[in-house]
């Protein structure tokens, strides 16, 4: 069972912020970056490997690593960070032109994430119902994908959504500029979470593991592999 462990209040170095974003001047903020997956389009063409599910792995694994990210309220309202989150995700059924959002269990070995994310997609991509399962956890972040159409911005206006402090993406479509294959992410922050310098990180740190694709090709063969079930892998 994934735990939310209540923060020390008195040694934590973001308390006077936790408190003036969240009390004072309740805000959130967004950063739209391009992130270049020139060689990891490459590498995974002909693979077995999908790419939507690597960059799922990708945003879940550099989230997992920072406390900032994992941040949430427990039910009495104070700061508390979550041993894991797990990414949620959406699957377009077109042939109503409406998404299911699904979930998937985080793994740090990504031809696991890869078998059972992979698995959940193929069973819900006709779903007829916004939330088709009824495991999903408290502790999720959202990953949005809009394929169809690149942005240089993107922002979500969350009506009374100040409780709200898991960080939400959202991917575009791929575009070409200077012989390069760009990926549009647009990253939401709730302030009292995370500055500008851990988004940035964040950013950072994703385009390193998406710049890096033998990542995901050293794990070609086991991800071919069908998953046992079509469901989510127990956490």
């Amino acid at each position: 069972m994934d735990a939310l462990r209540p923060i020390d209040l008195a040694s934590w170095p973001r308390r006077e912020h936790f408190e003036h974003y969240r009390e004072r001047v309740p805000c959130t903020y967004a950063m739209t970056v391009d992130v270049d997956v020139t060689e990891l389009v490459e590498a995974l063409h002909d693979t077995p490997i999908r790419s939507s599910v690597a960059q799922i792995w990708a945003l879940s694994t550099v989230v997992n690593r920072h406390d900032e990210f994992r941040t949430a309220l427990d039910p009495t309202g104070t700061p508390a960070v979550w041993d894991v989150v797990h990414p949620s995700f959406t699957v377009f059924n077109p042939d109503r032109e409406t998404f299911a959002s699904v979930w998937s269990p985080h793994h740090d070995d990504f031809a696991t994430f890869h078998r059972a994310a992979a698995a959940v997609i193929d069973r819900y991509r006709t779903a007829t119902s916004m939330a088709p399962q009824d495991d999903v956890p408290a502790n999720s972040f959202d990953v949005s994908s809009i394929p169809w159409a690149s942005f240089t911005g993107f922002t979500l206006a969350i009506q009374d959504g100040w409780d709200h402090l898991l960080p939400i993406f959202t991917i575009g479509r791929y575009r070409r500029a200077g012989g390069r294959t760009l990926m549009p992410l647009a990253v939401q922050v709730h302030h009292a979470a995370a500055d500008g310098f851990h988004t940035a990180r964040l950013v950072t740190e994703v385009q390193d593991l998406l710049g890096s694709p033998d990542t995901f090709t050293r794990s070609a063969a086991s991800a071919a592999r069908p998953a046992v079930t079509a469901t989510a892998a127990p956490r």
